[in-house]
């Protein structure tokens, strides 16, 4: 069976970002869509009051504006301010060394645009937790598929060969689950484990970028990223669907 993940490229995501990848075969950086507001361009991390973001600052740009072609706004001095925070909120891990040297993999390096600093930055951290042996990496962008919505995602899966598709649970509210099945690909959702590892601050949060993991537990965090996946009947069942 080969597996098939696709996504938006990500500013240093969350450890289910990573859990994905694990499961894939093929990735594919889902980057000629339109940008929407979400976790593209900003992540969270821990403070003692709890969770603040970090936000990569986007020169102006009109609504159909696809990913692959924002630009950074580099007036702020914003790459030399994250890492001054992340240095702060992540101080006395013991392993903030690794966590401040992969943030700086990518965010000294002037020459990355806004898509390729994130691709890099996802790149960097499957390297250093092993993710990247075996798997095969695309950007949609570069690939000649088309349609919209369920119909591209079936196309861009098929297009890479894979017989199973993985998933985050948005997807459950826009993929033509039967159209896959007649294709002969499967479809399956992430089942999140969120499975705690020691943090700074009261009160664990999966939620916040993988390099608190990395700073935390170092290369021995692999072992938080494990989470398995369910068939899009049980997902559905388990939203009360069906």
């Amino acid at each position: 069976m080969s597996t098939v993940v696709i996504s938006q490229p990500m500013y240093f995501p969350w450890v289910g970002m990573f859990e994905q990848w694990r499961l894939a075969d093929d990735f594919s950086f889902f980057d000629n869509v339109q940008f929407a507001r979400g976790f593209i361009n900003r992540v969270q991390y821990k403070t003692p009051d709890g969770s603040a973001w970090l936000t990569v600052p986007l020169r102006q740009h009109s609504r159909d504006t696809r990913i692959c072609d924002l630009e950074c706004a580099e007036e702020s001095g914003w790459r030399d301010k994250h890492l001054r925070t992340l240095a702060m909120a992540l101080s006395g891990t013991p392993h903030l060394q690794d966590a401040l040297g992969l943030a700086e993999s990518v965010l000294l390096r002037r020459d990355l645009g806004l898509c390729e600093l994130l691709i890099e930055g996802m790149q960097a951290v499957a390297g250093y937790f092993d993710l990247l042996d075996g798997k095969r990496l695309h950007r949609s962008s570069q690939l000649a598929v088309t349609g919209r919505k369920s119909e591209l995602i079936q196309g861009l899966v098929a297009h890479l060969g894979g017989d199973r598709y993985v998933t985050g649970m948005g997807a459950l509210n826009y993929l033509d689950h039967e159209a896959f099945e007649q294709a002969g690909i499967e479809v399956c959702y992430m089942d999140y484990r969120k499975r705690e590892y020691p943090q700074k601050f009261s009160t664990f949060t999966p939620y916040v970028t993988i390099l608190d993991l990395v700073a935390n537990c170092g290369r021995e965090g692999r072992a938080v990223i494990e989470s398995g996946v369910i068939h899009w009947r049980q997902a559905l069942a388990a939203r009360g669907q069906v």
